[in-house]
């Protein structure tokens, strides 16, 4: 171990330099070109031959060790949030790194640079494919849809897209290392899952003063759904972890105009997928109920997000003894908790063991505007010592650590394939509502067979 940390604090200058550019340049998720070219061609000056996605950004590369064993993943998630009150956002997009993700490319290019030093990379059969992914932040859902449109992308995360172009073919095992304001390296037994809602209200426009009679006001058809939504809060069981909190993005063009077009972008999260559709259905009869209460409609986008992330155990314990080898003075502290908040992580742990820890260096409120990196050391490169600690733990001996998580592992779906295609099944888009000239209205909540 001794020679991961001397190897890594040689390349300390590059690691920090990394962490300061891509700090300066946030670019939220599929718009990562600066970023994606930074960290391209940082690995190219390591010596690596990568693999470009092409048309979004993101790349991989794979490192043989010659010698047989599985293929471990490690990632790190090229993507900033949206936050314009932080005093380092940028002034044009609001785009900032509050999420820790600057620090993950950091630690990402630390790992890359130890891998190069032969006493390391000797002792380890098998294959490790290092991975610079975009999009992991579920944000500017409008902005994915045309992606999508334009069939740039099949899914609004990196991970799920780069599983289904077959990036991540061939891996066995996948873990990334997330940066936290606490005191600790830690990790808990997983985190909700979630899906994506872009929700569309179509009214009438009139004269707001002169003739409101003639309009369809979709603002209060919105109200309406958005208040309905609060009252059906207390429905949500604790243990299903449901959170809903949507946001307004287009609420009107002019004062004088009743509005004829809201739009608005939620998630509904969960801790598993029955509790997702579950709360998904509650939430569609709501906001169905805001547009037939004034005869307005609404179309409503379910759009798949990301699965509820489980942590496997067994790496976690692995983990925790990688930890102890890097830093003797340090324990992982675990818990059995469920975070609510959503990664796409989740989706790699549905058909392969993963684990997404933290590591610390970070100070203030996560997505919030104080946050930044307050310690590389161990926000970046005890972060990278730590993953290429486990790493080795994992591929030494002929890969015997990962193979026995690898056996031990019980997958929820059989492949990525079949992972996908249930992921499909929460795709639903359409107007919810038909009014019919008897007066009666048909609502459809969900897709059905």
């Amino acid at each position: 171990m001794e020679a991961i940390a001397k190897t890594i604090d040689s390349y300390r200058d590059l690691i920090v330099d990394t962490l300061d550019y891509i700090w300066k340049n946030p670019e939220t998720g599929y718009r990562e070109w600066k970023t994606n070219k930074y960290m391209a061609e940082t690995f190219k000056k390591l010596g690596y031959d990568i693999v470009e996605a092409g048309d979004i950004p993101g790349f991989y590369t794979v490192i043989d060790t010659g010698r047989p064993g599985p293929e471990i993943l490690i990632l790190g998630e090229l993507d900033s949030l949206l936050c314009k009150t932080h005093p380092d956002a940028d002034p044009e997009t609001g785009a900032v790194h509050c999420c820790g993700h600057a620090a993950q490319c950091a630690a990402l290019v630390g790992i890359a640079a130890a891998l190069k030093n032969p006493e390391i990379l000797d002792r380890l059969s098998g294959r490790i494919r290092l991975c610079a992914v975009p999009a992991e932040e579920l944000i500017e859902i409008g902005y994915r849809s045309e992606l999508k449109t334009q069939g740039k992308i099949r899914y609004f995360g990196g991970k799920p897209e780069f599983l289904y172009r077959g990036y991540f073919d061939g891996v066995d095992l996948a873990f990334m290392v997330h940066t936290t304001s606490g005191e600790d390296f830690a990790v808990n037994a997983g985190c909700v899952g979630c899906v994506a809602k872009k929700v569309m209200y179509k009214g009438t426009s009139a004269h707001a003063g002169g003739s409101p009679w003639n309009g369809c006001n979709a603002l209060y058809a919105a109200n309406l759904g958005l208040s309905g939504i609060n009252a059906i809060r207390e429905t949500f069981k604790e243990p299903d972890i449901i959170r809903v909190h949507p946001i307004i993005t287009q609420g009107g063009t002019a004062v004088n105009a009743i509005p004829e077009t809201i739009c608005i972008e939620s998630y509904v999260r969960g801790s598993s997928f029955e509790a997702i559709r579950s709360a998904n259905d509650k939430v569609n009869r709501a906001l169905c109920g805001g547009a037939l209460a004034i005869g307005a409609n609404v179309d409503i986008q379910d759009i798949p997000g990301y699965a509820p992330l489980h942590n496997d155990k067994n790496l976690v314990n692995a983990a925790a003894e990688a930890l102890q080898k890097i830093f003797p003075d340090m324990e992982l502290k675990q818990s059995d908790g469920i975070g609510s908040g959503s990664t796409d992580m989740g989706d790699l742990s549905c058909i392969m063991p993963v684990m997404h820890p933290h590591a610390p260096g970070a100070k203030g409120t996560s997505h919030g505007d104080n946050y930044y990196i307050e310690n590389p050391d161990l926000a970046c490169l005890g972060s990278a010592k730590w993953q290429v600690a486990l790493a080795v733990l994992l591929l030494e001996n002929g890969g015997k650590r990962a193979k026995e998580i690898i056996d031990a592992y019980e997958p929820l779906f059989a492949s990525a394939k079949d992972y996908l295609a249930y992921l499909d099944s929460f795709d639903y888009t359409g107007d919810r509502i038909s009014y019919n000239e008897d007066g009666t209205a048909n609502v459809r909540l969900k897709k059905t067979k």
